[in-house]
């Protein structure tokens, strides 16, 4: 003889947790979200150019030194080239350091300090490479 089961009532089922970030409805964090999908492109054709011309083309990584870099920086072209990349490369970073802080830093103070502090490290860096690439005078070094 059967004995009658009582069925288990089944629970409602969660929404599966969200693996990526939506994007933005708008202000800060939309033009920031925008910023870091087109720096990224621009970031992606600075950088494999970068690749090809100082480590792929003619002789390779063996012709690299002093005296083709301050070649290289005579042009105001190749100048430009290499400060966009840091430029963007540092703003990207910074902003991807501070949407990770917003993800993982729960408290508002602690967040705020993190990303002054990475704010204040890309500021920095960012001023002294763009030193570096204004300033560079190959003469001053006695050798080109």
């Amino acid at each position: 003889m059967a004995t009658p089961t009582m069925e288990r009532a089944t629970p409602l089922a969660e929404p599966a947790p969200r693996i990526s970030r939506e994007r933005p409805a708008g202000g800060f964090e939309l033009w920031s979200w925008l910023f870091m999908r087109l720096s990224g492109i621009v970031l992606l054709f600075l950088a494999v150019g970068h690749v090809l011309i100082m480590h792929v083309m003619d002789e390779g990584i063996d012709r690299v030194d002093f005296g083709f870099v301050a070649a290289r920086w005579a042009s105001p072209f190749w100048r430009t080239w290499d400060w966009a990349m840091l430029t963007l490369a540092l703003v990207h970073g910074i902003n991807g350091l501070r949407v990770i802080a917003q993800d993982y830093v729960r408290r508002p103070g602690a967040r705020f300090a993190v990303n002054a502090s990475f704010a204040i490290l890309g500021f920095v860096l960012f001023v002294l490479g763009t030193v570096v690439v204004f300033t560079f005078d190959p003469s001053r070094w006695g050798a080109a």
